[in-house]
């Protein structure tokens, strides 16, 4: 009987260490979640520890109530990556990252746009590109949270999103956060060698890994993620690689050997609270972990706009400045309509596919009279139309007359019985629909009947007219702007 009650004892001894321990890591955890929130989050007001712990208990009860979202039904989250305060091209956004979660069910789609993509910074005149775009909105903002409004309209611009989370993350903070969770674990598609990898203090050194699995430190991880000089698929190739770390990182970070390492959380807070900059609360932070447990994050979507083959969205061209050229990614089409298309439907990109399946059903015969006054434009125009949105049946009309039109439309022969393909024109170039012919149209396609028609205006001319560039000639350029940044040294 005494060994019995000794063993009791022992054993309301060992649950008490264990409930004093929980309440200790609870204790910890909240205050370094109280200290992060106000050390990173650009907007609130810092909160006290008592307010901190009463999101959470709220958030417990109704994980993502609270979260902002589209209709209640998709959440999009902006991810950059900057090099970081005192590093060439400090507040450049060279990853830049969409998160999309979809409430209903469960989904996560990742989208990454290139750095190289040209845009026009909203409320002004100045094209640049995109990864320029947060630096103006420092340059002009009258504080932190002002900084971000014209990447963030950017980017609803380019892919009709709502932005309703972003998070700003330097180098050192890549590296810290992975190192945070022990590493992580990567399969490598094909041996890395390179020579001119940027090091530190403005040098040169080399980075070299082998295909296969790989497991990463942080110093690792962050080359990975932004080497791309070795990549035959070069900026789009490493979208892929950041996405592939974003994954691995994710799935350390709820391992058990993470989350009750209380050395690893401090670690982890620390390296978030010094270089990371959010719109993200602490009650956000507890919603976010809630429904993380729900998110199907082994089967995450990933996409990139990319320029790289004969489906992709974008195309290389090139602007001057001064006497220097500056190759840039623009749309293949007149404006970011299939990058909206693609945002919209990541979660389901078999519609995208069927669209363009009804498109060669319907198998439309299309007629191009160029009425802009410039020849370059409709050579651009046949092709785009030829071999990107895969029309087989494309003549171009050569019309005698010497009028032009100020606007561009597309006619339908056929009263709406080829909806998909009088869609996809009249969106993409973008043109006015019409089920009238003028006479004079008609006249000069009498001889060959056309299901669609398509006058070209003037006001194609802007969309149309920049040079386009082999994917070889950008790559090239990319090295060289890299070369030119090492050299020019603080002084």
């Amino acid at each position: 009987m005494q060994i019995k009650k000794i063993l009791i004892k022992i054993l309301l001894w060992l649950i008490i260490l264990v409930l004093l321990g929980a309440i200790a890591y609870g204790a910890f955890f909240l205050y370094k979640l109280n200290a992060l929130t106000n050390k990173v989050n650009i907007y609130q007001k810092p909160e006290n520890l008592l307010n901190t712990i009463a999101s959470i208990a709220q958030i417990a009860k109704n994980s993502s109530s609270e979260l902002k979202s589209t209709d209640g039904e998709r959440i999009n989250i902006l991810l950059l990556g900057i090099a970081g305060k005192g590093k060439p091209g400090q507040n450049l956004t060279d990853t830049i990252m969409i998160a999309n979660i979809n409430l209903k069910t469960n989904q996560v789609a990742l989208l990454s746009l290139p750095r190289d993509l040209y845009v026009t910074v909203p409320d002004s005149n100045w094209q640049t590109k995109i990864n320029a775009v947060f630096q103006a909105g420092l340059n002009n903002a009258k504080n932190e949270s002002d900084a971000m409004k014209p990447l963030l309209q950017t980017i609803k611009d380019v892919t009709s999103l709502d932005i309703h989370y972003y998070a700003v993350l330097n180098f050192d903070g890549f590296k810290q956060i992975i190192d945070a969770v022990g590493g992580v674990n990567v399969t490598n598609e094909r041996d890395i060698y390179d020579a001119s990898y940027p090091g530190a203090n403005y040098s040169y050194e080399t980075f070299d890994l082998k295909k296969g699995f790989q497991h990463l430190n942080g110093d690792l991880a962050l080359k990975y993620a932004r080497e791309r000089h070795d990549d035959p698929e070069g900026d789009f190739g490493r979208a892929k690689r950041q996405q592939q770390i974003l994954q691995a990182t994710k799935i350390r970070l709820f391992s058990t050997k993470t989350l009750f390492n209380i050395d690893s959380i401090n670690k982890l807070f620390d390296a978030l609270g010094d270089n990371i900059k959010t719109n993200i609360s602490s009650q956000d932070l507890a919603s976010f972990f809630e429904l993380s447990k729900k998110l199907d994050t082994d089967n995450i979507i990933n996409a990139a706009v990319d320029a790289w083959n004969k489906d992709s969205l974008l195309k290389v061209s090139h602007v001057f400045y001064g006497d220097t050229p500056a190759f840039i990614l623009i749309p293949r089409v007149g404006n970011f309509s299939e990058i909206h298309d693609l945002a919209q439907n990541i979660f389901d990109l078999n519609k995208l596919k069927r669209r363009r399946e009804e498109i060669g059903k319907e198998n439309a015969s299309v007629a191009l009279i160029n009425k802009s006054g410039d020849n370059t434009v409709i050579t651009r125009i046949q092709k785009l139309i030829s071999e990107n949105l895969v029309y087989k049946n494309v003549t171009v009309i050569i019309d005698p007359g010497k009028d032009l039109e100020e606007s561009t439309d597309v006619y339908d022969s056929n009263s709406g019985t080829l909806p998909f393909t009088l869609d996809e024109i009249a969106t993409r170039l973008p043109a006015n629909v019409s089920y009238a012919l003028p006479g004079k149209y008609q006249k000069i396609t009498a001889k060959q009947p056309f299901d669609i028609i398509l006058v070209i205006g003037k006001d194609l001319i802007g969309k149309y007219n920049m040079p386009e560039d082999s994917i070889e000639d950008f790559k090239k350029a990319q090295d060289d702007q890299d070369y030119l940044k090492m050299q020019d040294k603080p002084n």
